[in-house]
C-alpha cells in the first residue's frame, strides 16, 4: 500500500510549496502584493477607477456625475477586499470561467446599494482583459518592488557597507586564481559588493512601470464606436498615469512586458552580485578568515557537536538560483506573443511572486548570516606572515621604476623576482636580504625594507570611501 493511499495531506493547512509553507514569515510581506488574492483585489481596483474616471471624464451620454458617497463607496469595494471576497470571486468564477469577468460581476453585484445599478453597463467598458491585467499586475509589481524588495535588499547592502566600513583597514591576502597574489583589505573586498549591489538597486529603482488601456487590439475601436467624439487617447494616459504608471501607447492587445523584462533582467543580475558574495564569504569562512557566532541550542552537524555550518549562505545561494530561473525565463518569454495576443504571458505571470519570493528568502538569509560573523583579524593576519612572496610585485615594480630613472643594475627585475618567488616560500628575512643586495637608492630601499604583507595594500582602505552611503 502506498502512503497516498493510507494518509491524505492535501489539506489548506499545507502547503506544496516552501515560500507558503515553511518559509512563509521571510517571504509574507510580498503575498499582499503578488498573490492570487492581491491580484484580484487590484483587478476591482483598477475596474472601480475606471468607472470613476469615466463618470469624470463624462465620455459617453446620459453620464451623471458621481458623488462623494458614491465615489467612496465604490473603492471601499476595494479596501473591504477580504477572504470572503476571494471565495465569492471564487464561486463567481466557477460559473463565468474567466477570472476578469467574474470581477466585473462581483462588482456588479455591489451597485445597487450605491444607488448605481443604472451604470452597471459601464463597468469593464471598453475593456478587453488584458486592459485590467496589464495594469493590475503593474501596480502589483511595483509595489512588491517599492514596498518590500527594494527597502529589504537597500539595508542588506547598507549592512554589507558598514561591514566593509568596520574593516576597511583590516590586511587580508588577497587570492586571483585561488593563489596567493597582492594583499588588500577585508574591508575594500565587500566594498566592491556593496558598490556593485547598489549599482543595481539604483537601476531597479528606476523602473518605468507602463500601462495600457486601449480595448481588444490597442486601436480604440470600441471606444470610438461607441463615443467618437472623445478624445480617447487622452483619457487613457490620464487614467493610466492617475494610477501611478508610465502610459505606454503602442500595444497589441496586451503590454508588451519590455518592462518586466528590463526589471527582472536587474533583479536577476542583482541575485548574481549577490550569490558571488555568498559563494566568497563561505570561503573565507572555510579558511577562518570569519568566525561564525554560535547560536544558542542551534545543532550545526547532526553528528559532528564542533561544526556551525554556513547553511544561511548556502541557503541564498539556492534561493537565488531559483529565483533566478524563474525571473529568466519570464525575461526571455514575456517579450514575445504571436500577433496580436497568445496567452503564454498569462500562465508566467502567475509565477513573479515566486520569483520574488526566492530573492527576498535570500536576502534575509545573507543578513541574518552576515549577523552572525565575526572578523579574525588575527588568522588574517597570520595569513599574511606566512606569504612574502607576495612582496615580489612591489620589489619588482620599484626596480622597473629605477631602470626608467637610469639606475644601473635593474635589469630584469621580473624574472629575477620570479627566480627567488615561484615555488618557493620566501619569508620576512630572505625578501629583505634580497633587497639589500639590489643596489637600489637609500630612499627606494628603505621604502621596500619597510613593506610587510600586511601593510602591502596600497589605497584599498581609502577606496571605501566610494561606497554611496
Amino acid at each position: 500500500m502506498s502512503l497516498s493511499a493510507r494518509v491524505s495531506l492535501s489539506t489548506e493547512a499545507l502547503a506544496l510549496g516552501p515560500l507558503d509553507g515553511r518559509y512563509r514569515p521571510a517571504v509574507a510581506p510580498l503575498v499582499d502584493h503578488l498573490s492570487e488574492a492581491a491580484l484580484n483585489r487590484n483587478r476591482v481596483h483598477v475596474e472601480v477607477e475606471w468607472f470613476i474616471h469615466l463618470a469624470e471624464q463624462a465620455v459617453l451620454p446620459g453620464l451623471a456625475p458621481l458623488t462623494e458617497a458614491q465615489k467612496s463607496g465604490l473603492r471601499a469595494i476595494v479596501t473591504d477586499f477580504d477572504l470572503n471576497s476571494v471565495h465569492e470571486l471564487a464561486e463567481i468564477e466557477a460559473v463565468t470561467v474567466h477570472d476578469v469577468k467574474a470581477v466585473e460581476y462581483y462588482i456588479g453585484r455591489r451597485l445597487e446599494a450605491l444607488d448605481l445599478e443604472a451604470m452597471t453597463p459601464l463597468v469593464h467598458f471598453a475593456c478587453t482583459s488584458e486592459d485590467i491585467n496589464n495594469l493590475s499586475y503593474a501596480v502589483g509589481v511595483r509595489d512588491a518592488v517599492m514596498d518590500v524588495w527594494l527597502p529589504a535588499a537597500r539595508a542588506l547592502v547598507e549592512q554589507i557597507a558598514a561591514m566593509a566600513v568596520a574593516d576597511r583597514a583590516t590586511p587580508m591576502l588577497s587570492r586571483t586564481h585561488g593563489q596567493p597574489a597582492t594583499p588588500t583589505t577585508l574591508g575594500k573586498e565587500l566594498a566592491v559588493f556593496a558598490h556593485r549591489l547598489t549599482r543595481q538597486l539604483d537601476r531597479v529603482a528606476n523602473t518605468q512601470f507602463l500601462g495600457k488601456i486601449n480595448g481588444a487590439t490597442g486601436t480604440y475601436a470600441a471606444h470610438v464606436a461607441a463615443a467618437p467624439g472623445a478624445d480617447w487617447q487622452q483619457v487613457s494616459q490620464s487614467f493610466v498615469s492617475g494610477l501611478g504608471l508610465t502610459w505606454n501607447p503602442l500595444t497589441t492587445q496586451i503590454e508588451s512586458h519590455d518592462w518586466q523584462a528590463e526589471l527582472y533582467s536587474d533583479i536577476t543580475r542583482f541575485n548574481r552580485i549577490l550569490h558571488n558574495l555568498c559563494t566568497d564569504v563561505w570561503s573565507y569562512i572555510s579558511i577562518g578568515y570569519f568566525q561564525q557566532v554560535p547560536v544558542a541550542g542551534a545543532t550545526g552537524s547532526s553528528t559532528m557537536p564542533h561544526k556551525v555550518n554556513p547553511i544561511r549562505f548556502e541557503n541564498a545561494e539556492a534561493n537565488l538560483e531559483l529565483s533566478n530561473g524563474i525571473l529568466d525565463t519570464l525575461a526571455d518569454t514575456l517579450v514575445t506573443s504571436r500577433w496580436q495576443r497568445d496567452l503564454t504571458d498569462s500562465s508566467g505571470q502567475r509565477n513573479i511572486g515566486v520569483g520574488f519570493g526566492h530573492s527576498l528568502l535570500a536576502i534575509s538569509n545573507v543578513a541574518k548570516g552576515l549577523e552572525r560573523l565575526n572578523t579574525a583579524a588575527d588568522v588574517l593576519a597570520n595569513d599574511l606572515d606566512h606569504n612574502w612572496e607576495v612582496l615580489g610585485e612591489a620589489v619588482q615594480t620599484v626596480m622597473r621604476a629605477e631602470a626608467i630613472a637610469g639606475t644601473p643594475g635593474m635589469d630584469n627585475p621580473y624574472e629575477r623576482l620570479k627566480d627567488l618567488t615561484r615555488g618557493h616560500r620566501v619569508d620576512g628575512a630572505r625578501m629583505q636580504e634580497f633587497v639589500q643586495g639590489l643596489g637600489l637608492p637609500a630612499e627606494s630601499e628603505q621604502r621596500l625594507l619597510a613593506l610587510t604583507p600586511g601593510s602591502y595594500i596600497g589605497l584599498a582602505d581609502a577606496l571605501v570611501d566610494h561606497l554611496k552611503r
